[in-house]
């Protein structure tokens, strides 16, 4: 239920009213899962995609790429299954032109409140969402604890939050642009030795590391149970064949992680799943 005891539905429709991007969430807190004919974000869903959007089919799909602040599509039949299971509701930062600063422990709370000039906050179960106004790009773990929630991405509505929201600092913008956490790699040329000079890894210039990806997604996707060690399995496959040549960009990785989240994975579970897996191999 949200913050509010409306129903989630209501909270969605009155949301979008005032121009923020909806969506619902199951129990779990995770976006209801892709389609049949839409598995894996094939009509354009997958946050690595530059130009995402809303699913063509009518029922929720995408995640993220879901949020509307259509209230004809929000309260449609077809999205009627949907907010029957919904237990509340989440809403794209990046779409209302916002950034969401997750912090989600005492620790990240204090470091915010020495470090982030203050804005609209909003308590969470474990910490605080810190709220900007501005867009930026999203990146999960920038210190410990922390989650940068804006462009292809969601947050949960939690209530309106008290205080004054102010621009996006560039403290904040500064964080995305830190080394990401090795549980999600930066995408980096990789030259290999060839004889006497240097040529590019392989599973850049071929379709091989694509098919690879693709054949994992499937796996994960078409997982029925014990989806979790599925996930991790699948990663451990993925990064022993690929891993050491350090081939493996962001957007493989997101992609990986599309499809273990539309299985009902949080991205904190894909993380440990996938940072579980390199400690394994020695990565």
């Amino acid at each position: 239920m949200t913050p509010d005891c409306k129903t989630p539905l209501r909270t969605a429709l009155e949301l979008a009213t005032a121009g923020m991007p909806v969506l619902p969430l199951r129990m779990g807190k995770v976006p209801f899962g892709n389609c049949r004919a839409c598995a894996a974000g094939a009509c354009g869903g997958r946050p690595n995609m530059k130009e995402a959007g809303p699913c063509r089919c009518p029922a929720v799909c995408h995640g993220w790429a879901a949020a509307t602040t259509d209230t004809r599509i929000l309260a449609s039949p077809a999205w009627a299954p949907a907010w029957r299971q919904a237990v509340t509701v989440a809403y794209h930062p990046g779409g209302a032109g916002l950034t969401v600063v997750d912090l989600d422990n005492a620790a990240a709370v204090e470091w915010a409140r020495e470090t982030l000039p203050a804005t609209r906050t909003v308590p969470t179960t474990r910490g605080e969402h810190w709220i900007y106004r501005g867009a930026m790009t999203s990146r999960n773990a920038v210190r410990p604890g922390i989650d940068l929630k804006s462009s292809m991405s969601y947050a949960r509505y939690l209530g309106p939050g008290t205080g004054h929201m102010v621009n996006l600092p560039d403290a904040v913008r500064a964080l995305a642009a830190r080394k990401p956490s090795p549980a999600r790699p930066a995408p980096h040329a990789i030259t290999a030795p060839a004889g006497s000079g240097v040529r590019e890894c392989p599973h850049r210039t071929s379709v091989y590391l694509d098919r690879g990806i693709a054949m994992a997604e499937q796996r994960i996707t078409e997982a029925r149970s014990a989806v979790h060690a599925t996930v991790y399995r699948t990663f451990l496959a993925v990064l022993s064949r690929h891993g050491r040549c350090g081939c493996l960009t962001d957007t493989h990785v997101n992609r990986l992680f599309t499809a273990a989240q539309t299985k009902g994975e949080t991205v904190r579970h894909c993380m440990d799943a996938w940072t579980n897996a390199r400690t394994t191999l020695g990565l």
